[in-house]
């Protein structure tokens, strides 16, 4: 039996508690895992100065993926960066890759089947800020290189998942040279794609025709800012952050989290939604090849959540190793 190196980092707030939670769940799958643990964030810089210590890089590059739990970024620190933006870029993990999805669940959205896949390397998130008399100043990095794999990997997403159409998401007519360029590739990756519909969006139309009519999209692909705030809200219009999961991925490594934050008022109280970090779990296991695993326990959270089993943040009561175990029984039934 093959067994799979998994660098979990689970970081700061109740990062540590849902990737405690997530290895219980898969060391219940038929699958032989090694976990090796490693650190980042605010607690790791408390103790070796950094938020992302060095040998938390080679940890992941010498592991099959990185199961992410989340981490604190304090904004008045000086030197501070955040960590899970910088190992994104480190692992030159370009395609961050968030599927949403409606579940059986009073009160939010039906019907809803959607991918966004946002750009992950670069765009204000490059880090290239400086000071000037009276502000400060960021700058946007939008490349050819960093255009053209990330629209090529949303087609080659569409052809694999049997998706219809991509949507390709930017302000052109504003941001006209770095947008610009970003909706010129979209369009020539396009007629080499006949297959598959093609359509543009201004990033303020589509922030509304998602709370309209979030069920005319099927993939999204865009610059790395726009991916990163169009994805939040479509997690409130499935069931919230406690739910949505992300994969990033690159050439040679592959990184996996929950959505949400590292949430510190939570700490402790056996009760935050473990759920975004058990579908990522499945992005996971879907990048090893292991997707009749992933597809068990997709069923088995599904099941889980139709017994109305469900954590605080969807209504419920249920503590987070109860709902870890109704999946865990699920799974083994």
């Amino acid at each position: 039996m093959n067994t799979y190196t998994i660098c979990t980092i689970g970081g700061d707030g109740i990062g540590p508690e849902v990737i405690a939670e997530a290895k219980r769940l898969l060391q219940a799958t038929s699958i032989s895992f090694k976990f090796i643990e490693a650190e980042a964030g605010y607690g790791a810089y408390e103790k070796y100065g950094t938020p992302l210590p060095d040998q938390t890089v080679e940890l992941a590059k010498s592991s099959d993926a990185v199961l992410f739990g989340a981490v604190t970024t304090p904004p008045n620190i000086k030197g501070y960066f955040s960590p899970i933006v910088r190992m994104r870029r480190v692992l030159d993990t370009y395609a961050n890759v968030r599927p949403f999805f409606s579940l059986p669940l009073e009160g939010f959205r039906k019907n809803v089947d959607m991918i966004i896949v946002r750009e992950n390397t670069e765009d204000l998130y490059a880090g290239r800020e400086h000071e000037i008399e009276g502000g400060a100043i960021s700058e946007r990095i939008i490349t050819v290189k960093g255009s053209t794999r990330i629209i090529e990997y949303a087609f080659e997403l569409a052809k694999k998942k049997n998706r219809k159409k991509v949507t390709l998401i930017h302000k052109a007519n504003v941001l006209r040279l770095t947008d610009g360029l970003f909706v010129r590739i979209g369009q020539e990756i396009a007629k080499k794609n006949p297959d598959i519909v093609y359509e543009e969006m201004l990033v303020d139309a589509c922030a509304m025709q998602l709370i309209k009519d979030p069920t005319q999209f099927d993939i999204i692909v865009t610059t790395n800012m726009f991916g990163d705030i169009l994805s939040d809200e479509a997690a409130a219009l499935v069931g919230g952050l406690g739910i949505a999961s992300s994969a990033n991925i690159g050439s040679d490594y592959s990184l996996f989290e929950p959505v949400h934050g590292s949430a510190p008022k939570y700490v402790g109280q056996n009760k935050v939604n473990p759920m975004a970090t058990f579908y990522a779990s499945c992005l996971m296991l879907e990048y090893l090849g292991e997707i009749k695993t992933s597809e068990k326990i997709r069923t088995s959270i599904l099941t889980t959540i139709e017994k109305n089993v469900l954590t605080y943040d969807l209504g419920g009561t249920t503590k987070t190793s109860d709902f870890t175990n109704a999946v865990i029984d699920q799974l083994k039934s």
